[in-house]
């Protein structure tokens, strides 16, 4: 191999070798900076159809721009090798990960899966798929940093002279069904093997393994995804429906795409309190330093040649595989014992003391219960319909023993029995008789704002009533964290019927800020009930200007029509005084309507001495100054 691609590219250590690739640290001299170089198997070089798809794809993936994506940042063929110049992420892949733990906590399972998602995310909103989502191809850098990358890469694999429409191609243990049966690669492909990978972190394994990747394939294709609870107690529920949600056979009953899946993952962390944790890079990946997935590519049932292709065991390869495999009967995951059918049956002789024996035993028990006397059974009493303590006493009578359970019913009435259990007929003296008393219709309880889904359905649960979640109906709330509970409808309590549904209105969290307003010319007052509409805070800072009137906004910081981060605002008040009018009032009353504004009051020219009348004054009537400033007036001579 050269040492140096399109005399650009310096082609250094290998990292990572599969079958149909292998990847090297390298380095563009161009730019001086490391990058990770993908080397496609020479024979795809002879390929025309696989280098037009290889060039069209990577060009797509160049256009991605996400943290949680791998950069592609170049494509190449220089005749003899096809190559694709990517970022270089210094770390190991979550296969690592799962190899050095076996299987992660909840909590980082999710840390894991929101970056993932976020950049198929990325990816699906700008009509692309991934078709191919393992493992292998999740990076997790040394600061923690996860990254998806290989997209589109099957798609180019699929173009090529190597495969055809009849030929399944992507990693067996990740195949959404589609994708086995017909080919079909969709958003809701790249959702299920989400779903797939989020299953394979609670537990520590994919959930169909089997002797032969055709096995695999079956499984995804004619099986239900079990819940990861049966492989690992203490999964919550919440978390169990999600998995399932993700990996349903039926495409269209998955989250529409990972943006949505993403969503519903946000919703379950919060709703059973998983934080958010640092992601750990693997020490087995940090000491390989496999910078990009270790084998995107095997394929190992070559169609139309002989098996010249290496392979990778397990489910962890992308894998070729005939599509009319499938037609044939399940393949066997495991020996089963079966009898010939035409082997005969092996008798074992009974020796003739035995029989003797066994007719001794039944004649001993008829002569035991002929010979013991015992207490005559008694009638249940019919109690449904009367009340619990009148119940109790009958059946007390009758030498039987009852058992109150309250059971919910919206027929019958409080504290009145609705069965027994045994209903009727007779019983020995001393026997147990179970008596349902009815605790009435279902009410919908108290709800605290800010419970969990899980608390609020388990709530729901012992009323006999169903919890239902609608997102259109979901608020924004600046007190009750975003996913926690806000209120239900009906209100609590509300009598509703058995089986009904109550919907869970969750919390939005903090309404999104509005941009400020334009409150100059406000009064404080008007000012501050405006910007807290807004969802800002309002401070009051007083500053003269001899253009506003006292008490009214001369500016706010920030400006009218921006977004304060901290939703703090500072309103600039003015405190500037209006010089009333003077004229024509005597010196005693002037002053004192002067003294309680905070301003002076002077005798310019006039006499000064005694209740004179004024008759000019400066500044105007009218003007704004300052708290403390003098106005100057002229008085009558002798008025």
């Amino acid at each position: 191999m050269a040492t140096l691609l399109e005399q650009r590219y310096r082609v250094d250590a290998p990292l990572a070798r599969g079958g149909m690739s292998a990847v090297y640290r390298g380095m563009d001299t161009r730019l001086e900076r490391p990058v990770a170089i993908k080397v496609m198997d020479h024979r795809f070089a002879e390929d025309r159809s696989f280098v037009d798809r290889f060039e069209r794809e990577a060009r797509a993936a160049a256009s991605l721009h996400h943290p949680n994506v791998i950069a592609v940042h170049d494509q190449g063929f220089d005749g003899d090798h096809v190559f694709l110049v990517m970022e270089l992420v210094d770390g190991g892949t979550l296969r690592d990960l799962l190899t050095e733990r076996g299987r992660l906590t909840v909590p980082l399972a999710l840390s894991v899966l929101e970056p993932v998602l976020s950049a198929l995310a990325a990816a699906h909103q700008n009509g692309l798929v991934h078709r191919d989502v393992k493992p292998e191809n999740v990076l997790i850098g040394k600061n923690g940093v996860v990254k998806v990358g290989d997209f589109g890469l099957v798609k180019a694999m699929a173009s090529g002279n190597n495969t055809s429409n009849s030929v399944i191609l992507g990693t067996v243990a990740y195949l959404s069904p589609e994708q086995v049966t017909t080919g079909a690669t969709t958003a809701r492909g790249d959702v299920y093997s989400a779903g797939v990978l989020l299953y394979e972190m609670l537990t520590g394994t994919p959930p169909y393994v089997g002797d032969t990747p055709l096995s695999v394939a079956y499984r995804h294709v004619n099986d239900d995804v079990p819940p990861p609870s049966l492989s690992a107690p203490g999964i919550p529920k919440a978390l169990d429906e999600l998995v399932l949600r993700a990996t349903r056979r039926d495409p269209m009953a998955r989250p529409a795409d990972a943006g949505a899946f993403l969503h519903e993952v946000e919703r379950v962390r919060h709703a059973i309190g998983a934080p958010l944790v640092p992601i750990p890079a693997s020490a087995h990946g940090m000491k390989t330093m496999p910078s990009v997935p270790a084998d995107a590519t095997v394929q190992t049932v070559p169609v139309q040649a002989p098996p010249a292709v290496a392979s990778v065991s397990g489910p962890r390869g992308t894998r070729a595989m005939l599509r009319t495999d499938l037609d044939r009967e399940p393949p066997s995951t495991g020996p089963q014992p079966v009898a010939s059918p035409s082997s005969p049956r092996k008798r074992f002789p009974v020796p003739k003391w035995g029989i003797a024996a066994a007719v001794l035993a039944v004649v001993a028990i008829v002569a035991t219960f002929l010979l013991t006397s015992g207490p005559d059974p008694v009638a249940i009493p019919n109690v449904a319909g009367k009340d619990k303590a009148t119940a109790v006493a009958e059946i007390e009578q009758a030498q039987l023993v009852p058992t109150v359970l309250e059971s919910r019913s919206d027929k019958v009435d409080r504290n009145k029995v609705i069965r027994t259990d045994p209903p009727t007929g007779t019983l020995l003296p001393g026997s147990a008789v179970n008596v349902y008393v009815s605790a009435g219709p279902p009410i919908v309880p108290e709800v605290e704002p800010g419970a969990t889904v899980q608390a609020v359905e388990e709530a729901l649960k012992k009323q006999d009533l169903k919890a239902r979640l609608a997102a259109d109906e979901d608020r924004y709330d600046n007190n009750v964290p975003q996913g926690a509970v806000l209120t239900v409808s009906p209100s609590p309590g509300t009598q509703l019927k058995l089986g009904d549904s109550v919907t869970l209105i969750l919390s939005k969290g903090p309404a999104p800020l509005k941009p400020l307003p334009d409150v100059r010319g406000k009064t404080e007052a008007e000012a501050r009930q405006l910007v807290e509409e807004a969802g800002y805070t309002a401070t009051v800072r007083a500053q003269f200007d001899e253009r506003v009137d006292g008490g009214r906004v001369i500016s706010t910081s920030p400006e009218a029509g921006a977004v304060a981060e901290d939703k703090k605002v500072t309103l600039l008040v003015s405190n500037a005084v209006t010089v009333p009018d003077l004229r024509n009032k005597r010196l005693n009353e002037a002053r004192d309507q002067l003294d309680k504004l905070g301003l002076k009051l002077e005798v310019a020219f006039g006499n000064d001495r005694g209740n004179r009348r004024i008759f000019a004054q400066g500044p105007n009537a009218g003007a704004r100054v300052q708290k403390g400033s003098t106005v100057r007036v002229g008085v009558d001579f002798f008025g």
